[in-house]
């Protein structure tokens, strides 16, 4: 394990200073990683534009933001649903007409674990199609934008991607035979991963020097993910996790995606999380990716079915 650039105890947020006049897109704020990180963005100063499905949690939170930080906060709503593309469409369109600048896009809300087979409306595996589809047709909405603002993406991946097919399997990306829950979520991160480093090729094919994309991961966290979308056993499974130390709180889980919006000079080729026990939790910085994770055949496919499967095309 190569050493961490930020020092034994690893990168976190004491190293980021004022961010007044920065505005910091974020998706799933109303619990766990996206909450903490919306929480200290917040905190420093930043306007924060919340992508978020459910408007009555959403309001909750706000409210719990302005009573904990103050009621000051530089902080909005968007209604959107991931498992939705022309909800994706609609509310890409509303952050382009309401808001001058975007300084880091953080794709952070997603499901895991769904326990049956279950399409979204646009016929897509739902992990597929939420954490994976809806991000990739709202990051190409906004990238005019992001480019404008010399602003960033932050995909917030998992170690789940090593934990499956470790590919895509194109002849069958919906899962119609031998569907699993694991197998299927696996892929949903995989892909999300495997487009960053693909959009980073793009944007250096493109002379885009300006705009930076960055692949994180939040370790094991102690959120509601699995208790949201899992299965009865998987719930069991993690609320038993939950109390060892291969688990850390949400905040620390949300550490990679604020050093990915935040931090200068990062190298965009790395991966980044916790980096101690099976990269669970720990210090958060720079890890090893496992080689399928940056396969350019696959990674070039995947993006071109991308194109053609949300009918949105990158404008670079």
């Amino acid at each position: 394990m190569s050493e961490n650039q930020f020092g034994n105890q690893g990168w976190t947020p004491d190293r980021i200073s004022s961010l007044e006049g920065k505005t910091y897109v974020i998706t799933g704020t109303t619990s766990g990683t996206g909450y903490e990180a919306a929480r200290i963005l917040l905190s420093k100063g930043a306007r924060v534009v919340m992508l978020n499905r459910n408007a009555e949690k959403t309001k909750k939170t706000i409210s719990v933001l302005r009573n904990e930080i103050g009621q000051d906060i530089d902080v909005s709503f968007i209604q959107m649903d991931l498992g939705e593309q022309d909800s994706v469409k609609a509310a890409a369109d509303e952050v382009l007409k309401s808001i001058p600048q975007i300084d880091a896009l953080l794709c952070n809300a997603a499901i895991a674990q769904v326990p049956k087979r279950v399409l979204t409306v646009d016929g897509w595996e739902s992990q597929m199609g939420v954490n994976y589809f809806g991000h990739f047709t709202l990051q190409a909405l906004l990238f005019p934008l992001i480019r404008k603002s010399s602003g960033r993406i932050v995909t917030v991946g998992s170690m789940g991607y090593d934990m499956g097919l470790k590919t895509i399997k194109f002849d069958d990306i919906n899962w119609d035979k031998d569907y699993t829950p694991n197998n299927a979520y696996s892929q949903s991160k995989l892909a999300q991963i495997m487009s960053i480093y693909e959009l980073q090729s793009r944007l250096e094919a493109a002379g885009i020097p300006n705009v930076k994309a960055y692949a994180c991961h939040p370790g094991s966290s102690r959120t509601s993910l699995i208790t949201t979308s899992g299965s009865f056993l998987m719930r069991m499974i993690f609320g038993l996790m939950k109390l060892s130390p291969l688990t850390q709180p949400a905040e620390n889980g949300a550490y990679p995606q604020l050093m990915c919006a935040t931090e200068n000079n990062l190298d965009q080729n790395e991966f980044y999380g916790p980096t101690g026990r099976s990269n669970w939790v720990g210090p958060v910085g720079a890890h090893p990716l496992k080689p399928h994770a940056k396969d350019k055949a696959v990674s070039k496919r995947l993006w071109e079915l991308s194109e053609e499967e949300t009918k949105v095309k990158w404008v670079f």
